[in-house]
């Protein structure tokens, strides 16, 4: 049995529309028009024990709901699911002391409090024993490099520094599942890479299912073997992201660049042109001419250099992004 089971899972909201003005107002007092956003409509999935899973989609693709859900805080219109054997929704005990939700815009830590204070209220909720606590915040705080931190008011920390303590926070009961929902949104480069190779080490070490949501595509690369991509309320993928151009085009992309201005034209007869600014060209071509095209370019255009690229995995990502929203309108 998978450890996360989703089942048909759906989560609609109602909501209604109003014109701007006084006429407006009055006239919804007897009539408004209901509208239905489709959040999640219909998905499944399984995830194994220990999984790293990105999962993907553009803003209002339903991520978050999903989270939510997964974790209890949201009921679902329709549908089942479990984690660990149980029923988030029914918010047993054991259940909301087997998980951590670690969101990026949102802190659990009290910002006029020092975070070593913050971090011994979430023991006391969280009933752990003292051995164990101190044990935990001495290895975290070694590993996250924030030892000499925690006497610091929160508010004092710098972005960087505060999403560490969250971590720290998340993580003192020793979740068996992680949702981490842009854990790095605002961080800078160095603080997001220690941030990823700490998950990186802790899911090794301590076996820990984790759910990952990120518009930077470095944390679901370095992090995640498998990824689901969700659009429109819908599941579009779920898979390694590295089979996203095999499965969305049949072409690679051959870049040129020439020591000599050309007309685009010329090079239509060999594929898709998808950039060109007389000099330097990017045409997209079936696999199997690549070879045959290679050889006519170079013997007929004057070629100082070229690549042969497969479809990267961003354009991969925005095929499916490039879908309209689910919205049903009704009286």
């Amino acid at each position: 049995m998978s450890f996360i089971q989703v089942n048909n899972l759906k989560k609609h909201y109602d909501y209604y529309e109003k014109e701007v003005g006084l006429k407006s107002s009055l006239k919804n007092l007897f009539y408004r028009k209901k509208m239905i956003k489709e959040a999640v409509n219909d998905i499944s999935f399984t995830i194994e024990e220990g999984e790293i899973v990105g999962f993907l989609g553009p803003n209002g693709a339903g991520k978050t709901t999903t989270l939510k859900m997964l974790s209890g805080i949201l009921f679902p219109t329709e549908g089942s699911l479990s984690v660990g054997g149980y029923i988030p929704w029914e918010r047993k005990k054991n259940f909301k002391m087997m998980f951590s939700i670690v969101m990026g815009n949102k802190g659990q830590l009290n910002w006029d409090l020092p975070a070593n204070e913050s971090l011994f209220l979430t023991k006391c909720i969280y009933e752990i024993e003292d051995d164990q606590y101190n044990r935990t915040v001495e290895e975290l705080s070694e590993l996250l490099d924030v030892k000499d931190l925690m006497k610091v008011q929160v508010r004092r920390l710098s972005l960087g520094e505060r999403m560490k303590m969250e971590l720290i926070a998340a993580l003192l009961h020793n979740p068996k599942v992680i949702y981490l929902d842009e854990p790095t949104i605002g961080l800078d480069f160095m603080s997001q890479k220690k941030i990823r190779e700490f998950f990186k080490f802790y899911n090794q070490q301590q076996k820990t299912t984790i759910i990952l949501t990120s518009h930077y595509m470095a944390d679901i690369e370095d992090l995640c073997s498998r990824s689901i991509i969700i659009n429109n309320g819908k599941i579009a993928f779920d898979g390694e992201l590295k089979s996203l151009s095999e499965q969305i085009s049949t072409g690679k992309y051959v870049k040129l660049q020439m020591d000599k201005e050309i007309d685009e034209s010329e090079l239509r007869s060999y594929g898709n042109v998808v950039s060109f600014d007389g000099y330097n060209a990017t045409i997209e071509v079936q696999k199997q001419l690549v070879n045959e095209c290679i050889i006519s370019i170079l013997n007929n255009f004057p070629v100082v250099d070229f690549t042969i690229e497969d479809i990267s995995i961003e354009e991969g990502i925005s095929y499916f992004y490039r879908k309209g929203e689910v919205i049903h309108e009704t009286d």
